[in-house]
């Protein structure tokens, strides 16, 4: 495994990673001419953006299934309706 460093300030981390993917990142920092712990802090920082976008997306979803603003559809009734979007659509675009 290899390890990477990540500065945030004054503190450093460091993280251990697989080969494969510390070649992966060692390829993109020769490419870009970007330090290897920047391009995985950018990483990190877009991965984290995501996971608040996401949680912040469900936290409202279920605010509005509590509250009464939707309606929650069963496993088997929210697959009918994946399934007959998907051939309407298919539909559409022949």
């Amino acid at each position: 495994m290899t390890l990477v460093e990540l500065s945030a300030y004054a503190d450093l981390m460091e993280i251990r990673l697989e080969p494969e993917l510390a070649a992966k990142i060692e390829k993109l920092s020769a490419q870009t001419g970007r330090p290897a712990g920047e391009l995985v802090e950018d990483a990190l920082a877009g991965y984290f953006a995501e996971l608040e976008q996401l949680r912040s997306m469900l936290d409202n979803r279920y605010d509005d299934i509590v509250n009464g603003r939707v309606e929650p559809l069963d496993g088997p009734e929210a697959v009918r309706l994946i399934k007959e979007r998907a051939a309407a659509r298919r539909k559409s675009i022949a």
